[in-house]
């Protein structure tokens, strides 16, 4: 499962360039505020909701935190461009969330459960470092040594191929804690409830912590930025290294990430269409 997922990570970093890189670490303030954000204040909510929902040191409670510190998702470039966003800066914070991930996931971890969770620090920074680090390297330095042609030469094959590692990671992942999940049905009436609310909220925080920015693309990609994670990598990480009630609330967020992501971005329309008169047409750049 990690050589699937380094190959997904490496698809979609041989789309971003190292001038497009640049040209956003010109400005890092959103780059800063927008991290901190998605790994200081939303760990936080999470491990709040959930000590008062199951107590500091239940699984889920570390599945809550562990959602909000593994590494934004790649898919949030596909709904910024839908949007009006920048799509360099949603790059930007995808490669450099997934350079520092094995930083921030194992010090997040120590951080909020000390030696009550007992993980292999330097392992699961080894792991990172193969599955997201190193991918995302050499697919930025392929772009930058072929100018962008390696992208449209083998997108055509890899793009299906990435799709078919995403699936495979999460039906397999999702199989080994299928019996897991059938023991925890009375659970999941009110874990279910507080995911939805967590993914929620993580979308309402890259909103409104954008809008002291008055910039409608900061504003759009920020708040995609917030909301989806790598949930692939969650999930990996949450088999991997704790017990598997853990990985459910990252397994929940599959389910419930993509529908919310559909009605963010009618609520951007609406605010858009408010703010100007004129409905925004969603584009690529």
């Amino acid at each position: 499962m990690p050589y699937l997922f380094a190959f997904v990570t490496l698809t979609m970093a041989i789309g971003c360039s190292l001038e497009a890189l640049r040209v956003v670490l010109l400005r890092p303030l959103p780059i800063v505020w927008s991290l901190s954000i998605a790994h200081i204040v939303l760990p936080l909510i999470g491990f709040a909701m959930g000590t008062v929902l199951f107590g500091a040191d239940s699984p889920y409670t570390i599945g809550f935190v562990l959602f909000a510190l593994i590494p934004l998702g790649v898919s949030s470039v596909i709904w910024v461009s839908l949007s009006g966003g920048s799509i360099a800066l949603m790059l930007a914070l995808v490669v450099v969330d997934s350079a520092i991930s094995p930083l921030v996931v194992p010090a997040g971890i120590q951080l909020f459960f000390g030696t009550g969770v007992e993980v292999e620090i330097g392992k699961m920074m080894g792991d990172l470092l193969i599955i997201v680090v190193l991918p995302t390297l050499v697919g930025v330095v392929l772009n930058q040594l072929t100018r962008g042609r390696i992208n449209e030469t083998v997108r055509p094959v890899a793009a299906p191929l990435s799709k078919l590692c995403f699936v495979a990671v999460v039906a397999l992942n999702a199989s080994a804690i299928e019996p897991y999940v059938m023991q925890l049905k009375g659970d999941l009436l009110v874990l279910a409830p507080a995911v939805i609310a967590l993914v929620g909220i993580c979308y309402a925080a890259g909103f409104f912590s954008s809008l002291p920015f008055r910039d409608h693309e900061l504003l759009v990609t920020l708040s995609y930025a917030s909301g989806m994670r790598n949930i692939s990598l969650g999930i990996v990480l949450a088999l991997g290294y704790f017990s598997p009630p853990a990985a459910v609330p990252v397994v929940l967020g599959i389910m419930i990430q993509q529908p919310i992501a559909t009605l963010h971005f009618y609520v951007l329309q609406k605010f858009n269409k408010r703010r100007t008169g004129i409905p925004r047409q969603g584009q690529v750049r």
